[in-house]
């Protein structure tokens, strides 16, 4: 019988970064302790998107069956975030496709899912994404300790690189972070009360039990990859269940924070990145309880090279210019003019131009090849009508041929960089720029495409695609001149 488990990974952690020491009113130092903040036009559908679209390089994207995806911050209360992704990801339509959420463990339970899903049916591939961009309270206690971030796992019985062996849960009813329905903010229960009673009682129990149930020892792991609300409480649950502080996979607080849902599945990313063939991994999720995953690393590890690394993404850092900045990219700061206001764009005219605005698709004339964008009837290059098909822009790279500055579209950190980029495919589209300061920009230079949130007019989201510069062949070219 085939094996089931985690056939590839990938993730994403924004640039954007906010200085711990500027949340309280100091000032910021070179290499000193931050967390990775969505950028404004950055929520959790965008960085799924992101860790999604990682995950899947080399994938054929027509193979997927499923994509279940796990957020306590959806930015839609009554629309399925997953459907928004798949489509996203130009995935097929026939595709099963559920949201897993209102619990910080809501990976874990998609996790388990899409492994049983493809278990019964060893054909299927299911596409497992985790992100959150939770918001504390400004200047409060726990806002440091938040951070940014997404994950993507696909399960498959197609050579898989881990899979689960066994698991163990528990179930808690009790108030230590939580968030009502018209709640901007995460609330939080006294610390000491919430650490001991809510996270240390539970993450032993689960850890615990997942020892008792497979006959195991901590001996018998490489790497404990252990949520947790902060660095200090980690080491508890290290010490209560018997691990040396040397197995505990680094959590990366003082620079990306906690991520919510996303927390755990990115230290897992983490871990394999540097996991041997036969590694065992104690893998622990929190929320509302605790769940412990006992997983093992096997040969297929060798041969599967990620897309971007965690350290790639690191290495990346721009930090904001002050906190006013943070705080009026999540709509926070009462002088502001509020950038929500208005109707938005119609329900009719989302759905007439999704392909083009989520899935970013092209229109290649099946006549003499040129490719169109937007869609049009009627192909410029040899004048066929409606003699199209369509073609995927999202994963193929681009070059910049013109770029300006804009200073009064509404950006936190002004100018707005746009700009005319020529796809490797022979398209051409106008889009914004993100990731991007003005001191990199000229003309040739390199990028890809991300998918990004452009307003919340009408207090609905609204998305499309932005270029990026592709760092690494800056780097490149520059080095071969």
């Amino acid at each position: 019988m085939s094996q089931v488990g985690i056939s590839a990974y990938g993730c994403y952690i924004p640039s954007t970064r906010l200085p711990l020491a500027m949340i309280h009113g100091g000032r910021a130092k070179e290499g000193g302790p931050e967390k990775a903040v969505a950028g404004f036009d950055e929520d959790a559908i965008t960085m799924a998107v992101t860790a999604a679209a990682d995950c899947l390089v080399g994938v054929d994207r027509e193979g997927i069956s499923g994509l279940y995806f796990a957020s306590t911050t959806s930015p839609f209360r009554e629309k399925q975030a997953a459907a928004f992704v798949a489509k996203a990801l130009d995935l097929p339509v026939a595709i099963e496709t559920i949201d897993f959420a209102g619990t910080l463990r809501a990976a874990a339970g998609a996790l388990k899912a899409a492994v049983n899903a493809v278990t019964a049916d060893t054909t299927k591939q299911i596409l497992v994404v985790a992100a959150d961009s939770r918001l504390a309270p400004p200047r409060s206690m726990i806002e440091s300790n938040f951070g940014d971030a997404a994950a993507a796992f696909l399960v498959s019985a197609h050579k898989p690189i881990a899979v689960i062996e066994s698991s163990y849960a528990v179930a808690d009813e009790i108030y230590d972070v939580w968030r009502s329905e018209h709640d901007d903010y995460i609330k939080s229960w006294e610390d000491r009360f919430n650490v001991m009673h809510g996270y240390t009682d539970n993450m032993l129990a689960a850890g615990k039990g997942l020892l008792e149930k497979s006959g195991g020892a901590a001996s018998d792991y490489a790497k404990a990859v252990l949520y947790g609300p902060d660095a200090r409480s980690i080491g508890g649950i290290v010490k209560g269940l018997g691990f040396d502080r040397e197995q505990c996979q680094d959590a990366m607080f003082g620079r990306v924070g906690n991520c919510g849902t996303a927390f755990t599945p990115l230290l897992l990313v983490a871990a394999l990145e540097s996991s041997a063939v036969d590694e065992k991994l104690f893998v622990v999720f929190y929320g509302d309880g605790a769940e412990a995953l006992s997983v093992k690393v096997t040969e297929a590890i060798a041969d599967f090279k990620p897309h971007h690394t965690i350290a790639w993404y690191l290495e990346r850092g721009k930090a904001l210019r002050s906190y006013d900045s943070y705080l009026k990219s999540r709509h926070l700061d009462a002088s502001e003019h509020d950038r929500r206001a208005g109707d938005g764009v119609p329900a009719t005219v989302h759905y007439r131009e999704r392909d083009i605005d989520v899935s970013f698709l092209a229109q290649r004339c099946t006549e003499c090849g040129t490719v169109h964008f937007p869609a049009c009837r009627v192909c410029y290059g040899c004048y066929a009508k409606d003699k199209f098909e369509n073609v995927r822009l999202s994963d193929l790279k681009g070059r910049v041929m013109s770029f300006s500055f804009d200073y009064f579209f509404p950006s936190p950190e002004p100018p707005l960089i746009v700009g005319m980029c020529e796809v490797e495919n022979g398209a051409r589209v106008y889009l914004q720029m993100t990731d991007a300061t003005q001191d990199m920009l000229r003309c040739d230079l390199p990028v890809e495409f991300v998918f990004r949130k452009i307003h919340d007019v009408g207090k609905k989201p609204n998305y499309f695609w932005k270029s990026r510069p592709l760092v690494e062949e800056n780097a490149n070219e520059e080095a071969a001149a």
